[in-house]
């Protein structure tokens, strides 16, 4: 059965992170059968990545504040997590699947297709970001 995605569920998920108004930073999308659905949501970025386990295949878009002493700005991200123990069928399924949620999750500064939790590291994923965003004041001495 082809995969679907609940898309007005997932961009009001999708929505909710994005508002500077929220104190939401991430939300995933996971499989509930053959459809696509939001997730958990939260604030804190372990909580996230408590999410990411070995028999885990979730989409999830994040909010990470970066920048210098000049700006601080948000940042958006799309990170699909693919566990160690998903199957080769599931992982290639994982990676068509993925257009369904990118019609919903369209705005975001860098993509990260992740199975190591290792490369999940806040910092990693914030440096990535910060590369992404152009200009970098830290350098300059005040």
């Amino acid at each position: 059965m082809a995969t679907q995605i609940d898309k007005e569920a997932c961009r009001e998920a999708y929505n909710d992170v994005r508002d500077d108004n929220t104190e939401t930073n991430w939300v995933v999308f996971k499989y509930d059968g053959s459809m696509i659905v939001p997730g958990e949501q939260g604030v804190d970025y372990e909580d996230f990545k408590r999410l990411c386990t070995d028999d885990a295949r979730i989409f999830a878009f994040l909010r990470i504040t970066t920048g210098d002493a000049m700006s601080k700005r948000a940042k958006f991200t799309l990170i699909t997590w693919i566990g160690e123990c998903i199957s080769g069928l599931q992982r290639a399924k994982v990676s068509t699947d993925k257009s369904l949620v990118k019609e919903v999750v369209q705005t975001y500064a860098k993509e990260f297709l992740i199975s190591d939790p290792k490369e999940l590291e806040e910092d990693y994923i914030r440096e990535e970001l910060k590369k992404a965003g152009g200009a970098n004041y830290d350098a300059q001495a005040e």
